[in-house]
């Protein structure tokens, strides 16, 4: 699995010991520290509250993240004001962490809305179900970015891009194209595998037979593997990613090695293809217990802070279940509304229709119909 290559960055052990790493340095404060245990413990409950809501019906399907926190709190904690990511569907840390409403998020997966919340807000980029496509949207979207430096003749695009993807999108064409364009234009972005070592049922192996992060050098930019479970290591690997990027460097590529520890969607059952023991030891690399570990042997923070949290994700779970049911169902005729700028008539005799067969319902004596 390639996870314990004594290559890979790691400046958290899975014990909680911090140690230093000449080749990426990392300065952090103590309420850095703190803030990031805070938002992988928040990130988790979204997580769990959101698996038990679709199990109770109140989703349709979701992509849970658990085990992958620090990658994906470590990665957007290195985004400055300006930055954009574009995510898969299962980066709901990196949302959170960039201020997306969660209840934002639940309603793509409830299905009451067609979109979920504005990226020139957050600087998130909605989800992409399509897997692998987001790279190209990245990588097209940062070449923006250093066109409109040249124009400006500014030193450096000064803004860069996240691309999330996992290893099973490694195989996808769409993700070796945004590489070779990201090469060729020197694009400002940072491709972030997510290495969880599954690709739904097929282990990482069937993807790549050497390490994913080799796959850089055949493109000609820097590729750095990054224990996946630290944090820290994961934010300093990406903060001098994209301070290179930002400088006019081009891309980088992070292979986060983490682990998937529960099902790829609710709709999947890991059971059937992996082993228990693997689940086992990564068990033994928690990304939070590490962190907390640290946390309380350093005394950066006392009982009072784990105490807090506790309660504030008690609250923010409530508010999380509470939100999700009382979402209003969104009005059918909105499926036409926006298809196009100006009324086009054959839109517009499809929507009559639909409206229509929506009333049948009503005539036939059924309260509401499906409306």
């Amino acid at each position: 699995m390639h996870a314990d290559d004594p290559s890979m960055v790691q400046l958290l052990t899975p014990e909680g010991e911090l140690r230093e790493d000449p080749d990426v340095p990392l300065t952090v404060s103590d309420a850095d520290l703190a803030g990031l245990y805070r938002a992988m413990t928040l990130c988790r409950r979204l997580d769990t509250e959101a698996t038990a809501l679709q199990r109770q019906g109140e989703l349709g399907l979701w992509a849970p993240l658990l085990g992958q926190e620090a990658t994906q709190v470590g990665t957007a904690w290195a985004m400055l004001d300006g930055d954009r990511a574009f995510p898969t569907y299962r980066e709901h840390g990196v949302a959170l962490v960039r201020g997306v409403d969660p209840l934002e998020v639940l309603g793509q997966f409830r299905g009451t809305t067609h979109g979920g919340w504005d990226p020139e807000v957050s600087g998130v980029a909605l989800y992409t179900l399509v897997v692998g496509a987001q790279t190209l949207h990245a990588v097209g979207y940062a070449m923006g970015i250093a066109l409109d430096a040249q124009r400006a003749q500014a030193e450096g695009p000064g803004a860069a891009v996240l691309a999330y993807f996992g290893d099973g999108a490694t195989s996808q064409g769409d993700v070796h194209e945004a590489c070779v364009f990201a090469a060729v234009y020197d694009a400002p972005v940072v491709f972030v595998c997510t290495n969880n070592q599954w690709a739904i049922s097929e282990p990482v192996e069937r993807q790549s037979t050497v390490p994913l992060v080799r796959r850089a050098q055949a493109y000609g930019f820097p590729g750095v593997a990054v224990d996946g479970n630290d944090v820290l290591g994961v934010l300093a690997v990406s903060r001098a990613a994209l301070a290179r990027a930002r400088a006019g460097g081009g891309p980088t590529l992070v292979e986060a090695r983490t682990y998937r520890m529960g099902a790829h969607t609710t709709s999947d059952d890991p059971t059937r293809y992996r082993l228990d023991t693997d689940l086992e030891t990564w068990k033994l690399r928690d990304p939070l217990e590490r962190l907390r570990a640290l946390l309380t042997r350093q005394r950066i923070v006392d009982a009072g802070f784990f105490a807090d949290l506790d309660a504030e994700a008690e609250v923010f779970a409530r508010r999380l279940r509470e939100g999700c049911r009382a979402m209003p169902e969104p009005d059918p005729a909105l499926l036409f509304a926006h298809a196009y700028t100006q009324a086009y008539p054959p839109v517009t005799a499809q929507a009559a229709w639909h409206a229509e067969y929506l009333d049948s319902f009503l005539d036939a004596g059924l309260p509401g119909g499906p409306r």
